[in-house]
């Protein structure tokens, strides 16, 4: 899946979407977590979004699942990309400001570009990793501290027990269990796909990630909606309806049928969009050594989306974008992995 093969401009900003609309959501639910409770966030991030999925896939004439296969399928995929993943980051989020959030999930790339490479044999390349390797220094550049940055080139620097109690309580490894479950889920799509239509999944993985978010909000949390004004309704609803809805049916529609390693990448914009809006909504201002992060991770999209024509070669490593009902019955004919 590379931009430069997109027929038209209306293809290159389908893919770019999700990230957009996750960075931009990212920002509206930071904005709204000091009068809510996370569990309850995540869980309204999740179960409305689904249901407005399937209402959607119902009009579009989307086959539910038909084996229980299928419904296992679902269920591991909720769990691990909708309940794990929704919790990690709406705990985490309490913890962290939004960029650094948007950051520390959006390091899920490599582990997605590691399992492709095992599980899908996707070519990845030295252009494909020096282009992750960027990214990742790039967003790095962009949430993490100055202070911590320049600490490294200390050369009496200790990790400590106080350091790592640091880690814990600020929500950092929040997130990292966030991006880890992102990137299990989106290698499982391929998966979940060989059984039912990935517009289905993507529905039904929501509502069952919802359910069990606000039945443990319902035990463990109080005064989940008390506080909310009206502008923050409509943050909510922003992140369920446009945050989860369209970027999870976008992404997942992209995931089960093209390149995870060229589709993942494009990640490393939801931090950028998340600092330029958090700027504008929020007054987060962007540091000069933030501005050369911004530009490392742009370098890196175009490496890792550009690195079969850097080599030289054909683009026979990687499967066009199909239609989902096309490439269900192309995965139908491979071999099982």
């Amino acid at each position: 899946m590379q931009l430069s093969g997109s027929k038209s401009p209306a293809a290159s900003l389908l893919l770019i979407a999700p990230f957009f609309l996750w960075g931009t959501a990212m920002v509206a639910m930071k904005g709204v977590i000091p009068h809510t409770t996370p569990l309850f966030m995540a869980g309204v991030r999740s179960l409305p979004a689904g249901i407005l999925i399937l209402i959607a896939a119902a009009f579009m004439g989307r086959p539910q699942p038909k084996s229980w296969l299928a419904w296992v399928w679902i269920g591991f995929f909720a769990l691990v990309d909708g309940a794990l993943f929704q919790g990690f980051l709406a705990e985490g989020l309490v913890r962290i400001n939004a960029g650094l959030g948007s950051v520390m999930i959006d390091s899920q790339p490599l582990a997605v570009a590691l399992l492709s490479l095992w599980l899908f044999q996707e070519h990845i390349g030295f252009w494909g990793w020096l282009g992750l390797g960027l990214g990742v220094t790039g967003i790095s550049l962009i949430g993490l501290p100055a202070e911590w940055i320049f600490h490294l080139f200390d050369s009496g620097v200790q990790i400590t027990t106080a350091n790592w109690q640091q880690l814990f309580a600020s929500g950092e490894w929040l997130m990292l269990l966030a991006a880890l479950s992102m990137a299990v889920g989106t290698v499982m799509i391929r998966f979940v796909c060989r059984y039912v239509d990935p517009v289905i999944a993507t529905g039904w993985h929501l509502i069952f990630a919802g359910l069990p978010l606000w039945g443990i909000s319902a035990i463990v949390e109080s005064g989940q909606w008390e506080n909310l004004a009206t502008s923050e309704w409509i943050a909510l609803s922003y992140a369920t309806i446009f945050g989860s809805a369209i970027a999870y049916g976008l992404f997942f529609y992209f995931a089960s049928s093209g390149n995870l390693t060229s589709l993942s990448s494009l990640t490393f914009l939801t931090p950028v969009f998340a600092l330029i809006f958090g700027n504008i909504f929020l007054s987060e201002v962007l540091t000069p050594l933030q501005w050369i992060g911004v530009f490392f991770t742009l370098i890196s999209i175009y490496l890792i989306n550009q690195r079969d024509n850097l080599l030289g070669k054909n683009h026979t490593t990687q499967p066009p974008i199909l239609e989902p009902e096309l490439a269900l019955s192309v995965r139908q004919s491979e071999p099982e992995i």
